[in-house]
């Protein structure tokens, strides 16, 4: 352990508990006494405190100096990542009224996979094996979903899907993504440090860079920026299999902010012109979802059919997460992801590839049909 780590270890003693815990996916400090942790998707507060203020926010700087940032009144918020790759973000009075507020959401060194996807209740094996076919077939897969939702756990099991002898060249802001392919780069960006005298290395920046390194795909972490027209004219131009996630309430709303961070930029392409090329470049949306009760689900698989006559985004469900009940008691949500009598529109290239995937596959079962006459 480094000694930058073990100083981290001792300034956060109230909470090593709660950060060796592999259950505990996020920690929530709001100010020196008060103390939530979310496990299994559920938010507890913790009998856990710092001694005062003071020792809270000299953990605080612990963790900034480790990444060579600072905060204090000239910079009183911090968005950083510690050496484990858990994601940091923190606010110090005067913003935050109650003390300083630090969020931990913690990198989990477990690797999924589909069959683990399955054994959690976000995937049928239906929907598993149809996304795997996709990757396969190397259709240009947008994941879309909220905080928390787990747009990165699928990226990381889509990826790990890449047939061997493809160069996959992944890009983010921070080392996430652990896809165990047999040809994989590694690429995350910088933030500037004017006191090293460095400038910072953008999302886009990379993406640039990685075009000329012979991709077979690429891989964006998480679309925020400008960088989105980027991933646009990389899947445009045989890039064939590229992904992304993106922040969105729903497939369709996944196009239009898609649409919206690429005419963020100094692009002077027409909106109608850059809908044209997001509805040629994305053919499968991947929507994810934490539901009321904690649970991470897969919500919906589509295909974008392009654009309708009213240029409008055509998306259509081929699988769509079905509530069956709640459990009054517990409050967890019964329910799974299910066919939606639509067969994409390209079956005729897993039929060609002789892919184990029959038209029946995409049949809705009798009772969401039963369910829907009964609402």
């Amino acid at each position: 352990m480094s000694v930058f780590n073990e100083a981290i270890r001792n300034f956060l003693s109230p909470i090593n508990q709660f950060l060796d815990d592999e259950k505990i996916t996020e920690i929530m400090i709001n100010g020196p006494k008060d103390i939530f942790i979310e496990k299994d998707g559920v938010l507890i507060k913790t009998p856990a405190k710092f001694h005062d203020e003071d020792d809270l926010r000299s953990a605080v700087r612990a963790i900034a100096q480790s990444v060579g940032r600072i905060i204090d009144n000239e910079h009183p918020y911090l968005d950083a990542y510690m050496t484990d790759g858990s994601r940091v973000a923190v606010i110090i009075p005067p913003l935050a009224k109650a003390g300083t507020i630090v969020t931990i959401r913690k990198f989990s060194a477990k690797k999924l996979g589909l069959k683990d996807l399955i054994d959690k209740g976000s995937l049928s094996k239906e929907a598993a094996r149809f996304l795997d076919i996709c990757v396969y077939l190397g259709k240009n897969i947008l994941v879309s979903g909220g905080t928390g939702s787990g747009k990165t756990t699928m990226l990381n099991v889509l990826g790990q899907r890449i047939p061997a002898g493809q160069r996959l060249i992944t890009i983010e802001d921070s080392l996430e993504l652990q896809i165990d392919a047999n040809h994989v780069v590694n690429l995350v960006s910088r933030k500037a440090d004017p006191g090293k005298n460095l400038e910072a290395i953008t999302i886009r920046n990379l993406v640039h860079s990685a075009m000329r390194m012979r991709p077979d795909r690429l891989v964006v972490g998480e679309v925020r920026g400008d960088e989105a027209l980027d991933l646009v004219q990389v899947m445009n131009t045989g890039h064939h299999g590229s992904m992304g996630t993106i922040h969105a309430n729903n497939p369709k709303d996944a196009c239009i902010r898609l649409e919206m961070l690429c005419l963020l930029g100094d692009t002077k392409i027409p909106a109608e012109l850059m809908r044209l090329m997001i509805s040629s470049a994305v053919q499968v949306i991947v929507h994810c979802e934490r539901l009321p009760d904690g649970s991470r689900r897969t919500l919906a698989i589509c295909e974008l059919l392009g654009l309708d006559a009213l240029k409008n985004y055509v998306v259509k469900d081929i699988f769509r997460f079905v509530q069956k009940n709640k459990d009054t008691q517990t409050g967890k949500i019964e329910g799974e992801i299910v066919p939606c009598d639509y067969v994409p529109s390209f079956f005729e290239e897993i039929r060609v590839n002789k892919l184990p995937f029959p038209k029946e596959n995409f049949q809705g079962p009798s009772w969401v049909t039963a369910l829907k006459k009964s609402a």
